[in-house]
């Protein structure tokens, strides 16, 4: 072999090793994101599907989704509604802590559904909410799940009260200011 053949074989060693290199490094980089934006989401996702590779695809997933969705901000006359809506769900909750949950979770997906989440069913709701909402989504989890053991009559006061809560969470931040956009004047 003359020197020139060396020099290329070892240059196009040395560029294979690189590009090798670096998708090891921006998948690394990657997964480090998703865990970073998803936080207890990423393990749980994990745990649920066994296996991280799918996890980060499954995650990737739900961010290319909730992209497509067309989320809006509320305006400030909704925002002032919902709020007085909540008001009335928490007032409940003293005589008919039951009833109080079941309105409590209609009132989320209310305000989900005006701000333009796909509802019809929990498990996309919860996806589309731990992109947005990472730290809120198993909040979100327990309140429903205590909501289902209500249904049952089967959730005690504590329960129902700790589901109340998670619930107020994620509600206030679907109604953030920085959520909210101002009305255009009417002329």
């Amino acid at each position: 072999m003359d020197n020139t053949s060396i020099i290329i074989i070892v240059v196009l060693v040395v560029v294979i090793i690189g590009a090798i290199l670096g998708l090891v490094f921006a998948r690394r980089k990657r997964s480090e994101q998703l865990h970073e934006h998803f936080g207890p989401e990423y393990d749980r996702t994990v745990q649920t599907v066994g296996d991280e590779k799918k996890a980060q695809t499954v995650l990737n997933e739900r961010q290319k989704h909730v992209e497509t969705l067309e989320i809006r901000p509320l305006s400030v006359s909704e925002r002032e509604r919902y709020l007085a809506d909540w008001s009335a769900v928490q007032s409940k909750f003293v005589d008919e802590p039951g009833q109080a949950i079941v309105d409590a979770d209609r009132l989320i997906i209310e305000v989900m559904q005006i701000r333009g989440y796909p509802v019809s069913d929990f498990e996309q709701r919860s996806a589309d909410i731990s992109v947005k909402y990472p730290g809120l989504v198993s909040n979100y989890r327990g309140a429903r799940e205590i909501a289902n053991k209500n249904k049952q009559q089967q959730a005690n006061t504590e329960e129902l009260r700790q589901a109340m809560i998670y619930y107020r969470s994620l509600f206030e931040e679907l109604l953030k200011p920085e959520q909210v956009v101002g009305e255009e004047k009417k002329g």
